[in-house]
């Protein structure tokens, strides 16, 4: 490939990246939202106890935050080769118009688990979503840690995301009272 390739990140890739890159930067994509509606088999969650990972879904008037990843043109290949098992799960590769706060949008590719693939969970209230949450663990880690980085991610990028906090609120009510005395 030629060419460097924007990367945008909403989940995961925000804190654990992964792959090479020349520049990051504060983005989003329009009418969409970030939610966790997608099943995890295969990273935070198993086959019989699976756990939620976020997906992007069509929503007019919302923006979802995230960052924004330029892979140089000699790094694009094993990068691509590298997301594709790590998305594994469910999720495609979607061309996207990624928009910067202070910049001209740029054509780039994000990953998008749609309502056709197996793995996708779709809406449900956020005491379910968080209990499901609770119970997980996979090969990458806790589903709190997944949930809990994430929050902390966005805060730090000082991102507003209602259903993340929700739901890592619950979990973090849940934890404190577990560990209570």
């Amino acid at each position: 490939m030629n060419e460097s390739l924007w990367i945008f990140g909403y989940g995961s890739i925000i804190w654990k990246t992964g792959f090479d890159y020349d520049e990051s930067r504060l983005a989003y994509l329009p009418d969409r939202a970030r939610r966790f509606w997608q099943a995890s088999t295969d990273h935070r969650g198993t086959i019989a106890s699976p756990g939620r990972v976020v997906t992007l879904i069509d929503q007019p008037g919302e923006n979802c935050w995230g960052m924004a990843f330029k892979v140089p043109s000699a790094s694009v290949e094993l990068t691509l080769s590298n997301l594709d098992v790590r998305e594994v799960g469910g999720y495609e590769r979607e061309s996207v118009t990624i928009h910067f706060p202070d910049k001209d949008p740029v054509r780039g590719l994000t990953y998008t688990a749609h309502p056709a693939n197996p793995n996708y969970l779709g809406p449900a209230s956020a005491v379910d979503i968080a209990s499901q949450i609770a119970s997980s663990e996979g090969p990458s880690g806790s589903n709190n840690e997944y949930v809990f980085e994430l929050a902390l991610a966005l805060d730090n990028l000082q991102v507003e995301d209602p259903h993340i906090q929700d739901i890592a609120g619950l979990l973090k009510e849940r934890t404190d009272t577990e560990n209570a005395p």
